[in-house]
């Protein structure tokens, strides 16, 4: 079950709660509650922008410029396919920010980097996660394989945010499912990732999931 992120200073692995208990206790006290949900994807996919749009905080960023052929300006691209050639930074650590769903819940929003050569950082930012957002380019759907493997592989739960660029093929959430292979009840979401409302939305529906798929797995360790 995953662990409950918490402020510097404190033990990060201190208690382990449940999205079934969020916001309050059994007898109706208020509590405050902390979860992680990192937020996946290829380069260029918009994970950045989704954290930055819905962050009640300034964001923090860890990135650095992009060479020539990263940009798709030199004569080589197999970096990033040079599909976003107006992208002049990447991720190389992660993205950080935080929203108050509503009293007594908030969540730490913690971005992976995107390029293959980050990806070693994936472990260290997953380990107590909540949950996850993939968010997926239809221009390269490909590009989220590696994501949706890794959650998978590890049973945390995560949706698939598709982030709908302008001029990118119109795909409906079924046919993502299909192309991703995605296990059956793995949602699909559309989603608008500069969008704060189209961004929020997605991060409800996100902790909603989890909530569930935690609490089977709980009722099944017990039954």
């Amino acid at each position: 079950m995953p662990s409950e992120p918490v402020h510097s200073g404190e033990n990060p692995r201190a208690a382990h709660r449940t999205s079934a208990n969020v916001g309050r206790t059994m007898i109706g006290e208020d509590i405050a509650l902390t979860l992680k949900i990192v937020v996946a994807g290829g380069f260029g996919a918009g994970k950045s922008t989704l954290i930055g749009s819905v962050s009640e905080i300034r964001p923090l960023h860890s990135e650095e410029t992009l060479s020539e052929s990263e940009t798709g300006s030199g004569p080589d691209r197999s970096e990033t396919g040079g599909v976003e050639r107006r992208k002049t930074s990447t991720t190389v650590a992660m993205d950080f920010g935080r929203i108050t769903v509503h009293a007594g819940l908030s969540l730490h929003l913690f971005g992976t980097p995107g390029q293959d050569r980050f990806r070693f950082l994936w472990e260290e930012l997953c380990e107590g996660a909540l949950a996850a957002v993939v968010l997926a380019d239809t221009r390269r759907l490909e590009d989220c394989f590696a994501a949706v493997d890794h959650f998978e592989r590890r049973r945390i739960p995560f949706v698939v945010a598709v982030n709908r660029f302008p001029g990118a093929p119109d795909h409906t959430e079924h046919d993502v499912a299909q192309a991703l292979d995605l296990d059956g009840g793995t949602p699909v979401v559309l989603c608008d990732a500069r969008d704060r409302a189209s961004g929020i939305e997605v991060l409800i529906r996100t902790v909603e999931y989890a909530g569930r798929m935690h609490t089977a797995r709980l009722l099944a360790a017990v039954g």
